[in-house]
């Protein structure tokens, strides 16, 4: 998959432009693809673990009524992040961290309320995924992060990472506790992994796309591995740091990173760059 941008709508013969799936925006409504990117992506992922644990421990409303919660907080920072016509790192990396949560639940749910085999569960958000990016792809012709400048094509980028969380969350706890692998051999494997298509793309050239996107679904049980082996019990496998400390930890560093990139802009993806990628 090879054709990643269509940035520019070509005209049909009559000289009338072919109508575009959305309203068409400026401004790319993501960040650029930095290291700062696959740090907060990380430790979003994390947080996402260990803040539905703390949840649903200790908020008492038992695991559906945090699930409906975080939906819901969920559902009002997405209008506000398509209601925005440009990025807006606040507000993007706030959705990311509540849908990292969510994604957890989802997952969480399927097991722990419904009794559904991670074996299963897994495998049918892989399916799913992947119909999302089929469908999306059939639309738009694109799966390309560097255009994602119309609702029609946010609705798939956003709809795609829920998925990617949920996924992520399903193959980590299948690997850690299903395989029984323990959380920190998870990490390793995991990292190892991500590592091996890095050098893929770079020293062998796999499609930049599709790199991205199956880093982006790997990242999630990194991440995952990593809160459970910080915040579980030393009897469970992890350091005992417990589901507060760890949570706190890392919403301090990503709120820290967020700031720093809200007055810097070093991910903000300027349109000229856009066209030069598309060029």
């Amino acid at each position: 998959m090879t054709h990643e941008l269509s940035e520019t709508p070509q005209a049909a013969p009559g000289g009338t432009t072919p109508a575009r799936h959305g309203h068409r925006l400026r401004w790319n409504k993501v960040p650029e693809v930095t290291a700062y990117f696959w740090i907060i992506k990380v430790l979003c992922t994390t947080v996402g673990e260990t803040a539905a644990d703390l949840l649903n421990e200790k908020a008492g409303l038992g695991l559906t009524g945090v699930s409906v919660l975080m939906s819901v907080l969920l559902a009002g920072v997405l209008v506000v992040q398509f209601r925005t016509t440009s990025y807006r790192a606040g507000v993007y990396w706030l959705a990311v961290a509540l849908i990292s949560v969510v994604g957890t639940l989802i997952s969480d749910n399927l097991t722990d309320n419904m009794g559904v085999p991670l074996e299963t569960s897994t495998t049918v958000f892989a399916l799913v995924l992947a119909v999302v990016f089929v469908v999306w792809y059939r639309r738009e012709r694109t799966l390309s992060i560097h255009s994602i400048d119309t609702t029609s094509r946010e609705s798939f980028y956003w709809l795609a990472v829920l998925f990617t969380f949920a996924l992520g969350t399903a193959a980590g706890d299948l690997a850690s506790e299903g395989m029984n692998l323990g959380y920190s051999l998870s990490a390793v494997l995991f990292a190892l992994v991500i590592a091996a298509v890095a050098v893929a793309h770079f020293a062998l050239g796999l499609d930049a796309v599709w790199s991205f996107w199956i880093a982006y679904i790997l990242t999630r049980p990194l991440g995952a591995s990593i809160g459970d082996y910080l915040s579980q019990p030393n009897a469970a496998g992890g350091l005992g740091l417990g589901t507060v400390v760890t949570s706190v930890l890392f919403l301090a560093v990503i709120l820290g990173l967020v700031v720093y990139l809200t007055v810097t802009r070093r991910d903000v993806v300027e349109p000229e760059s856009v066209a030069r990628q598309a060029a």
